[in-house]
């Protein structure tokens, strides 16, 4: 369902086909529905998939999420006493600070550490307000944290921002390698008939559609879009669509129906199948950047937006990586609001309304092409076996 998992199987696939061996060590419970399992063990595209048990809590509370990441780092030590010895260990940031755990496997066995970084922790719990700086646990995980990155041979940044958040930590620039995430390219395109047919399913045939794709998350603040939905919510030509999960999607559902806001959908994560019909539905994407967050974590949505050729609305603080992509885009198709501007904020909307842009992915060839799959995947297979 999310974009790490999404792009860890790119890369595994990829790396499989190249003939190398590849074992994946993941969770036996699926992300959206911790009651829904999957096989301990799965032979997948010549990928060995290994799944331990953990508990099922679900992320209803803090203290559920923690006791379901605890219980997946015991199993998942234990499993990796049974995996035969790799050459090359790669470490993802999911649950928070696995990476502390393939950075010990790699010293044990000898062998090569790559840290993937998708975002900064304890870095973003803390900014999130999830964990408080200065506290014992603050102090242990970025102890935990500065052990991964230090034992690390190669650490992959998705941006330069986040790259200069890591050298602030005391890393050496020479072993940062910036690779940002690619687009989808097989799932994400622009679909005429999927977004028809899309559109007439959910009742949104005939209206202008904003959308917002993605996880919901406190750092990517949604107070902004939330107030234009309001401000525009006797206009029943435009629609407001939420399109997820994630911590923050029970908040917009809830504001919806007890503020009466008829103008919103909220829809729950869409099959991969049907990404190109989901996001070809839109004639607004909006891409939320947190002020705070910038270089600790990474609008990966934007490159599949980018894929259907959709106007483009950032909400966030400037510069950022976010930033610079929208303004590459030029102003016809992309702008960026402040948070809080919720006024500007309905004003782009009704300016992209008027103009009658729409859905033509060839439109950002010139920037989405150095974001392609093809292009990303073999970079980063090259680190991983110069490493």
């Amino acid at each position: 369902m999310v974009s790490t998992a999404q792009h860890l199987t790119d890369l595994a696939a990829a790396l499989a086909e190249r003939g190398h061996e590849v074992t994946v060590v993941a969770s036996r419970r699926a992300y959206d529905d911790p009651a829904r399992g999957f096989p301990a063990a799965e032979t997948w595209r010549g990928i060995q998939i290994e799944r331990v048990a953990t508990t099922a809590f679900g992320k209803k509370a803090r203290w559920r999420r923690a006791v379901d990441f605890a219980s997946f780092i015991v199993t998942c030590c234990w499993r990796l006493l049974f995996v035969p010895k790799p050459d090359v260990v790669v470490a993802l940031t999911s649950p928070p600070l696995i990476s502390f755990i393939g950075a010990v496997y790699a010293r044990l066995r000898g062998e090569r550490f790559v840290y993937w970084v998708m975002d900064l922790n304890p870095d973003e719990a803390i900014t999130a307000g999830w964990l408080r700086e200065g506290s014992l646990a603050a102090h242990f995980l970025h102890a935990l944290s500065r052990f991964s990155l230090r034992r690390a041979n190669r650490i992959i940044a998705l941006d330069r921002f986040m790259k200069t958040r890591i050298k602030e930590k005391g890393i050496a620039a020479e072993k940062i390698v910036v690779l940002p995430p690619w687009s989808h390219d097989d799932a994400a395109r622009f679909d005429a008939e999927g977004r028809r047919r899309f559109r007439e399913a959910h009742g949104l045939a005939g209206k202008f559609v904003v959308m917002y794709s993605g996880n919901h998350s406190p750092c990517h603040p949604l107070d902004t879009l939330r107030g234009a939905a309001r401000l525009l919510a006797s206009d029943v030509s435009v629609a407001f669509l939420f399109v997820g999960g994630g911590s923050e999607f029970s908040q917009v559902k809830r504001t919806a129906a007890d503020e009466n806001l008829r103008n919103v959908l909220c829809l729950p994560y869409q099959p991969l199948n049907e990404l190109a019909a989901s996001l070809s539905a839109a004639d607004l994407h909006v891409v939320v950047m947190g002020g705070p967050f910038v270089g600790l974590i990474h609008p990966c949505k934007i490159y599949n937006v980018l894929s259907v050729g959709a106007p483009v609305l950032c909400i966030g603080p400037t510069p950022s990586h976010l930033t610079e992509i929208v303004s590459a885009l030029g102003s016809s198709v992309g702008a960026t609001v402040a948070h809080g501007d919720v006024a500007g904020c309905v004003a782009t909307i009704r300016r992209i309304r008027e103009s009658g842009r729409r859905g033509e992915a060839e439109r950002y060839t010139p920037v989405s092409a150095g974001f392609a799959q093809a292009e990303l995947v073999p970079r980063l297979i090259a680190e991983l076996e110069r490493t």
